[in-house]
């Protein structure tokens, strides 16, 4: 593996989705990213559904909430691929990609639990290592406010892609957040020059 400490930072923004609260007893249903390089510009993505884990069951709960979402759920059940197989192709991806990768999620605790479990439990391999970082604390953080009034509802809209809504699709919401993400970084950089 090359040393990575003089490339540039890769933030991989991902969304899960998932029919239960922790891996193990439920499972991961889908899975994206979208890489973006320090500029913002996109660098590829990736996306897969996964098959359910043996002897794991839907969380009753999660069962309500997908029935809100017939064409989320119809669509993340389309084309499952074995765990193995999906975690390993997305090491490949993640490995491949041209620089230092910042796992960037919204919320990262959620979905980095997931794939951080997924990928040791399936591939034995930590692309990410524990390099995690929460788009609402950045937004808490570059606000200056609290986090409980750092929510999306919270944030300037000029920081929001009108083109990209949230529809529970894994690859839609990496590509709505990482976005959002990519303004807010930009934006930071602006105003420290």
């Amino acid at each position: 593996m090359s040393d990575t400490r003089s490339q540039p930072e890769i933030y991989v923004s991902t969304d899960i989705e998932a029919d239960g609260p922790i891996p193990g007893p439920h499972s991961m249903l889908s899975l994206a990213s979208v890489a973006y390089d320090p500029d913002g510009e996109e660098l590829g993505s990736f996306s897969v559904n996964l098959e359910t884990l043996d002897g794991a069951q839907a969380h009753p709960r999660m069962v309500e909430w997908w029935a809100q979402f017939p064409d989320a759920w119809a669509e993340c059940r389309r084309d499952t691929v074995a765990p193995e197989k999906a975690m390993n192709a997305y090491a490949d991806w993640v490995e491949a990609l041209p620089g230092r990768v910042v796992f960037t999620g919204w919320p990262a605790g959620w979905d980095f639990m997931w794939v951080y479990w997924y990928l040791t439990r399936f591939t034995g391999r930590r692309p990410f290592h524990e390099n995690a970082l929460d788009i609402r604390t950045y937004a808490m953080a570059l606000r200056r406010l609290e986090y409980r009034r750092s929510g999306k509802q919270y944030l300037p809209k000029r920081w929001f892609s009108l083109e990209r809504p949230h529809t529970h699709v894994a690859l839609d919401d990496a590509r709505e957040q990482g976005e959002l993400f990519m303004h807010m970084l930009r934006e930071n950089r602006r105003d420290d020059s």
